[in-house]
């Protein structure tokens, strides 16, 4: 009878362990099924490796004779790569921008707070950039107004900077002594995945459209947004103004050691997250260590989109739930804030957050604080949809202008056709292994977790610790899905959900089986991290690292327009306007308001490129460039057709350099730049 009594117990201990190893399981035979050994990039995968035994050879002199922990010999070499390749002027700008960061983002927290460390500095990110935000179109925005701003809010709260960043090296060194090996680990995989941080800036989006902002800024220090020419001129820009902020510090571009910095703030925030939760430092270098595994990671440290800080506001908004404490009303207003500041679509992450908040203090809302929370959330949030509305009427253009019916544009919804796979229960399941579908990657470039941790998720839902964040974050994830099946949308979502995740392995595996399930994930996230992006898997880093750190190279074979562009600048300093034509997108956003382009990105000239292409004797063509004054042209010879090329011959044009495969042309006199 007593062992009759034993067996439903001992079946009630086994099940949750079976429904993790489940997870794993699917995602062997996934692989299988897939045969996803034909799409591995082995020569990437040897790169990463070559990378960490080179990392662990420079930091062995510091941790074998000086006896460093190995998570800080490993940290300062990938701190002092990271110097050498995203350049040593951007990582000081950085570092100055994230320590004037902390000391305004404790502004906003409670004295003694543990996870204060973590929290201030996204904080912070977003007080500096939203306030900026409203300061764009006047002309105050230079170096020296810059270093005594953020010289002033360091010096005027030093003592509390000092405290926190005192505070976070003691937590980060109790944290390595506890697990010494994970923490390792972790920094070894953070520093593979910064790679992506060493790249110039050539991803399609950010030259034809983020750098605009902070290279104005930078030169002319105010930004004109001119929606007639870019229809992204108002979107929102927070993320933008972070990296302008950097580059007007570094009189150069410091997107690499901006998104360093965006990386380091997640990282910092999921580990206090996993340790809110109960995880303690095992699990919080677990979390840590799983996030950097993650193949869109690096591919979002090559580049400007927005899901790499809002992966890094929407870790430290959880953990500011987390906590329950009420005096972080203002914090999670400025998180919340700063999240919709990032793009409208994370919205719908911040509603969800916010709801799970109230959830989470059993639906009481302080009426008190409520007001002033929505002042902070206002001001952080508002000034690029406040600019787009009072231009153009729609504030957020480009976005539902079927609605406000802005003039600049048709009266229709963007959408794009190539993301509409399907929306329904097996999208995980594809997203993982037929990844090429949902995103510009190769399969297995999101990364396998959906899959490995599935079981996971199941037990999350269910323990109550986790129950709520795991609703959160898996609300987080799948509803930006829902109108498109865009698989970067979804990334945030993923990475919020890790630490509810791994801390319900750990509680059904234990910890040895569940640090086992996490490390081989990671292994298998790493090896596929190069399908992530065309950048990485053209060993654009290989490239870099065998031109000693020369941009030069990498530049003119996989964004000649940047050259073109540097040549520009060079022959005229001037505000001569540079066209692109024959393209799809203007590849010259870093010339700001000197470039124009003949794309969808300015419907009216879009419109009379058109009208121009019927023309066959070029006429129209060289109309058109007459009337935008342009004085050089960009173009790839190989797109563009005949009444173009005898509008070039009718206007007098005449190639200039040409780099890979763009050309550049010249309208008129050599040195328009002299008049």
């Amino acid at each position: 009878m007593a062992e009759r009594m034993t067996l439903p117990l001992r079946v009630r201990r086994a099940a949750p362990a079976a429904l993790v190893w489940a997870g794993a399981l699917a995602c062997a035979g996934g692989l299988v099924a897939a045969r996803s050994w034909s799409v591995l990039p082995w020569r990437r995968c040897a790169d990463s490796l070559l990378l960490a035994l080179v990392a662990a050879a420079l930091a062995a002199p510091l941790c074998l004779r000086r006896r460093w922990a190995w998570a800080n010999g490993l940290a300062m070499v990938w701190l002092a790569a990271l110097a050498c390749f995203a350049g040593p002027l951007p990582l000081l700008a950085a570092a100055l921008t994230g320590a004037a960061a902390i000391a305004a983002g404790t502004l906003l927290l409670p004295r003694a707070l543990p996870a204060a460390p973590a929290l201030a500095l996204p904080i912070g990110l977003v007080l500096i950039a939203g306030t900026l935000g409203w300061l764009l179109p006047y002309p105050v925005h230079g170096r020296g107004v810059y270093v005594a701003l953020l010289g002033g809010v360091c010096l005027v709260r030093a003592r509390a900077l000092g405290a926190t960043v005192t505070a976070a090296w003691r937590d980060a060194q109790a944290a390595i002594r506890a697990e010494p090996r994970l923490a390792a680990a972790a920094i070894m995989l953070l520093g593979l995945a910064s790679t992506g941080a060493w790249l110039p800036t050539m991803q399609a989006d950010d030259l034809a459209y983020h750098l605009a902002l902070p290279s104005e800024l930078q030169r002319d220090g105010a930004y004109l947004a001119d929606p007639a020419v870019q229809i992204w001129a108002f979107a929102p820009w927070l993320g933008d103004v972070v990296q302008a902020v950097a580059q007007v510090l570094a009189g150069g571009e410091a997107r690499g050691a901006v998104d360093a910095l965006w990386v380091a703030s997640a990282a910092a925030s999921l580990g206090a997250l996993a340790a809110a939760l109960g995880a303690g430092a095992r699990g919080g270098w677990l979390v840590v260590a799983v996030f950097a595994s993650l193949p869109p990671l690096a591919a979002l440290a090559a580049g400007m989109q927005t899901e790499l800080p809002a992966t890094a506001l929407l870790a430290a908004f959880a953990l500011a739930v987390v906590l329950r404490d009420a005096r972080l009303g203002a914090a999670r207003a400025a998180l919340a804030g700063g999240l919709v500041a990032l793009k409208f679509g994370q919205a719908v992450a911040a509603l969800v957050v916010l709801a799970w908040s109230v959830a989470a203090g059993r639906g009481k809302l302080d009426a008190r604080r409520l007001p002033p929370a929505l002042a902070v959330f206002a001001l952080l949030a508002g000034s690029s949809y406040f600019r787009a509305w009072q231009a153009t009427g729609n504030p957020m253009l480009p976005l539902f202008n079927d609605v406000f019916r802005a003039s600049v544009l048709p009266p229709q919804q963007l959408d794009d056709p190539r993301w509409h796979a399907g929306f329904g229960p097996a999208l995980p399941w594809s997203i993982t292994f037929d990844t090429q579908r949902y995103l510009e990657a190769w399969n297995g470039g999101f990364g396998f977790a959906l899959v490995a941790l599935a079981g996971a998720w199941v037990l999350a839902l269910v323990r109550a610790p986790t129950r709520g964040l795991t609703v959160a974050a898996t609300m987080v994830a799948l509803l930006p899905l829902v109108p498109m099946q865009y698989a970067r949308y979804a990334f945030p979502g993923l990475v919020l959900l890790l630490p509810p995740l791994l801390a319900a392995a750990d509680a059904a595996l234990g910890p040895r089986r569940a640090a086992q399930l996490a490390l081989a994930l990671c292994a298998l996230n790493l090896a596929f991290q190069a399908n992530a992006n065309w950048l990485l898997h053209v060993n654009a880093v290989r490239r870099l690292v065998a031109d000693a750190g020369d941009a030069s190279g990498v530049l003119g074979r996989y964004a000649p327009e940047r050259m073109l562009a540097a040549e520009v600048r060079r022959r005229d300093p001037g505000d001569s306007i540079v066209l692109a034509v024959g393209g799809e997108a203007p590849p010259l956003a870093e010339l700001g308001r000197r470039a124009l382009g003949v794309s969808h990105y300015a419907p009216a000239l879009k419109a009379r490129g058109d009208a121009a292409d019927a023309d066959a004797s070029g006429t129209c063509w060289c109309a058109l460039i007459a009337a935008t004054r342009a004085r050089w042209l960009v173009l790839e010879p190989e797109r563009i057709g005949d009444a173009l090329r005898a509008g070039l011959g009718r206007c007098g044009a005449e190639r200039a350099l040409g780099v890979g495969g763009a050309e550049l042309w010249s309208v008129g006199a050599a040195d328009a730049g002299a008049r």
